[in-house]
């Protein structure tokens, strides 16, 4: 078992002399929460509909991504490849669409397991999927911010950064550790075990290929099973 995991705890080459760091992981971290807070209380301050709310929930998260990484990679680095955004070849995609795949098996599973255990069986994802429900435009637009722009602002910080950033501390640190930080942000609720699933393969997935980008495939590939799945069970129940 542990030579079988070896190969996917190597990690490609990367610079590490000037790979992101504690200073990253903090200005990444702290502008996130500050943009997380103010996403909530925004939200809060609004009256939108299940649907609205949905599709602006999903677009603020890849704002609050995005930004996050911005304020990170500016601070000292102020390029681009130590944060893994390199190219990676198209097997290593087409791969992702698979281990994306897998990563919604694994995650429904843990998510089942969860809510039996904790007694927990909140639907913190109404919104989400009552936009993705909406009706043809709705769902392009949960396509658009939910399944690709999510993916990468999320990706860029909680891989790209601190992942990255992890690495010195060991290969273990690195994933168990970004993965841990990516479930928590979402709360303690069904989507807790879900988001930690995703983060340990696509923190594996980095480790691997130097690269965030098979990371956004799995990544958008589990945000579009999440999401289409009970509208298709919707759809066929009708």
């Amino acid at each position: 078992m542990h030579e079988t995991l070896r190969p996917a705890l190597d990690e490609a080459p990367v610079e590490r002399s000037s790979g992101p760091g504690r200073p990253e992981i903090v200005a990444g971290v702290a502008a996130y929460a500050v943009l997380y807070a103010a996403v909530v209380v925004c939200l809060q301050q609004a009256v939108l509909s299940d649907t609205l709310s949905g599709l602006i929930g999903f677009a603020l998260s890849a704002v609050m991504g995005l930004g996050a990484f911005a304020v990170a990679a500016l601070l000292r680095i102020r390029r681009l490849a130590p944060f893994g955004l390199r190219r990676v070849s198209g097997r290593s995609l087409l791969a992702a669409v698979g281990f994306g795949v897998v990563a919604y098996v694994l995650a429904t599973i843990a998510s089942l397991l969860y809510q039996a255990v904790a007694g927990d069986h909140q639907n913190v994802q109404v919104g989400y999927q009552a936009a993705a429900a909406g009706g043809i435009f709705w769902y392009l637009g949960v396509a658009v911010a939910g399944f690709v722009a999510t993916p990468i602002g999320e990706e860029l910080l909680f891989r790209g950064v601190l992942a990255n950033a992890l690495g010195r501390y060991g290969a273990w640190v690195s994933v168990l550790a970004s993965a841990a930080v990516f479930a928590l942000v979402h709360g303690l609720n069904p989507v807790l075990p879900v988001a930690f699933v995703v983060g340990v393969i696509n923190a594996l997935l980095l480790r691997r290929t130097g690269s965030v980008w098979p990371g956004v495939v799995v990544h958008g590939v589990n945000n579009a099973l999440a999401m289409s799945v009970p509208v298709i069970i919707g759809l066929v129940g009708q």
